[in-house]
């Protein structure tokens, strides 16, 4: 198994069998496998995915027995993996499967490989408020990273696995990869529109949360002791 795709999934019904299909393509050759993570889905997510599974033998399913946000599967996604590296991506369809094997290879010079989404495909509004967000993240957290918002990565499991976990986490992890010693680099990635669903993300919802949680890992960030490395004899 070289790579294990995770996909974090809440009411995105239409979205699913797309997104699948595309990562086969995007992978072919390859050992892979695919975990949809339903977080609470009340549209008929999680069946649509059972059926996915019929045609796409690679395709697993993890259930939550109630939302618990995007952070939480991506951590429930990572801990059921196989793979030794892990690819992320939104379940909305913006993020191009094809994009996956370009950051795969990039993994040779980093532990976490983030996508940077140039050029946006988003509302002016959206766009604007990613900009700020980035903005302000790397000015408070130092983590030389220009898009930490993008769900297309590419990581080390082990090293996500001795994260510290909290809500919202996705949104720092260059950041907290940075913490743990470990090295991370972007890659230019394409940007899809959305065409199949809603955002479950609202303005203040990103902002207020957001601000608060920047403050949460200055903290972590500086009771940190970065590179501790323990080997034994």
């Amino acid at each position: 198994m070289e790579i294990s795709v995770v996909i974090p999934v809440c009411n995105e019904v239409d979205n699913v069998g797309p997104l699948a299909r595309e990562i086969v393509a995007a992978l072919s050759g390859r050992e892979f496998e695919i975990i949809f993570v339903d977080d609470g889905s009340t549209d008929g997510t999680a069946a649509a995915v059972r059926t996915l599974r019929k045609d796409v033998p690679q395709v697993r399913l993890l259930s939550h027995s109630f939302r618990s946000g995007q952070s939480a599967a991506v951590c429930s996604g990572v801990r059921h993996a196989r793979a030794e590296w892990i690819a992320t991506l939104d379940g909305d369809g913006q993020n191009d499967p094809a994009d996956i094997p370009r950051l795969f290879e990039a993994r040779q010079s980093a532990e976490l490989v983030m996508g940077n989404r140039v050029h946006r495909r988003d509302t002016w509004l959206r766009h604007a408020q990613s900009r700020v967000a980035n903005g302000v993240r790397g000015r408070l957290l130092g983590d030389r990273t220009p898009d930490t918002g993008c769900g297309i990565k590419v990581m080390r499991r082990d090293v996500f696995l001795d994260l510290p976990r909290f809500d919202h986490m996705h949104r720092f992890l260059p950041a907290l990869f940075l913490r743990a010693g470990a090295r991370v680099v972007s890659v230019p990635i394409a940007h899809r529109p959305r065409e199949r669903g809603a955002s479950k993300y609202g303005l203040l919802d990103r902002l207020w949360v957001g601000i608060i949680d920047i403050f949460g890992v200055m903290w972590l960030r500086r009771r940190a002791k970065p590179g501790l490395r323990v080997t034994e004899d």
